[in-house]
């Protein structure tokens, strides 16, 4: 049985680090300079395991559209590959989805296909995010090829759209988006642990779209990142704000002249904040680690006043919903080019590959 006061303790602790951590990053703190060290045997470890696991052929059947990023922490990927299945459904492909599930701890031989109404504790709370919004196939699973292959066995899909993925090697890809936040950009430049990066900055010129969750359009600016990457801009909003226990809807507005708590357990939880705060809202605010695992004890300590968290964080809160408990969608709007230089792109890789769907693949492939 879990311990509160030892799970209070080790979530103050790991709180203590990620700040110490997030102003080297992010602050301008000259910290990084005793973890430059581990940074560069960092690099030298990931570009030795993109070297070995990365495909020497692209041998899926399909198309794979990788929504990734280079830094740690939330960037905005999820709500962007709803966006991208919505754009290809529009355009009339089947996609499905694919992720890690990170948080979850199935104990299914995974992978496994995420139901709407899974625990997020089994597959991750973006996964059910996903699933419930999206209406198109989710699959979890570590191994990411090995999860197309479960997934093409068992639906009739002909794009596969994976939630995160950049890092890892081993999955084909024919288009790669990164997302980066323009809040925090690329932090203080260095690779993790003294900067946020996750692979050196050059590997965005690997990618075929950036996506900077912030910017409303990047029509009329020249490409920050690279030069060689076309660069769109993409918004997130949300104004309607809905009940965990009840699910009835009001207007982010409606409590406006109300002090609230705003809770968050995601990446970048001071973006939330400020969407509640650019809305007129009164708020104590609490952060907890991303994909934090909330419980009924989690709340216990707080006042009368309503609770406002975001979705991925309210899907772990529905067993315990009370009414004072409200989350707030959010909708990905992309730069208005965006949608028709991706289908061209896409296009161009049906026309390149000729794909068609293979069952010898998936059954021995």
């Amino acid at each position: 049985m879990t311990n509160p006061l030892q799970s209070k303790n080790n979530q103050q602790q790991t709180s203590r680090l990620q700040q110490w951590l997030e102003n080297i990053w992010y602050q301008g703190s000259k910290g990084y300079i005793v973890l430059l060290p581990l940074s560069a045997i960092y690099c030298v470890l990931n570009a030795l395991q993109r070297w070995l696991k990365s495909p020497k052929i692209n041998s899926l059947p399909c198309p794979v559209i990788v929504v990734g990023n280079i830094t740690v922490g939330g960037t905005g990927k999820t709500p962007l590959t709803l966006k991208v299945v919505a754009l290809l459904q529009k355009a009339g492909y089947k996609p499905a989805i694919i992720t890690r599930g990170y948080g979850g701890k199935s104990p299914q031989s995974l992978p496994v296909r995420v139901a709407s109404k899974m625990s997020p504790t089994e597959v991750g709370d973006e996964a059910v995010l996903m699933a419930s919004r999206s209406g198109v196939p989710v699959y979890v699973g570590a191994d990411r090829v090995a999860t197309i292959k479960k997934l093409l066995d068992e639906h009739d899909c002909d794009v596969i759209v994976s939630d995160d993925g950049m890092q890892h090697y081993k999955l084909p890809r024919d288009i790669q988006i990164a997302v980066i936040d323009q809040s925090r950009q690329l932090g203080n430049g260095w690779c993790l642990p003294a900067g946020p990066l996750r692979e050196p900055k050059q590997r965005l010129v690997g990618c075929d779209f950036i996506v900077v969750n912030g910017l409303e359009t990047m029509t009329e600016k020249k490409p920050t990142y690279t030069a060689s990457v076309p660069e769109f801009g993409m918004q997130l909003s949300g104004k309607q704000l809905i009940n965990l226990k009840t699910k009835q809807e009001k207007p982010l507005t409606a409590f406006v002249g109300e002090t609230v708590n705003a809770v968050s357990g995601i990446g970048n939880p001071q973006r939330f904040f400020d969407t509640l705060q650019n809305a007129g809202l009164t708020m104590n605010t609490q952060s907890f680690p991303d994909h934090h695992p909330f419980t009924a004890s989690d709340f216990t300590h707080q006042n009368t006043h309503s609770i406002i968290m975001t979705e991925k964080d309210a899907v772990k809160c529905q067993s315990f919903a009370t009414e004072s408990m409200w989350y707030l969608p959010v909708t990905a709007t992309l730069d208005g080019a965006f949608e028709s230089v991706f289908l061209n792109r896409l296009a161009q890789k049906f026309e390149s590959r000729s794909y068609a769907l293979d069952k010898k693949w998936i059954k021995n492939g």
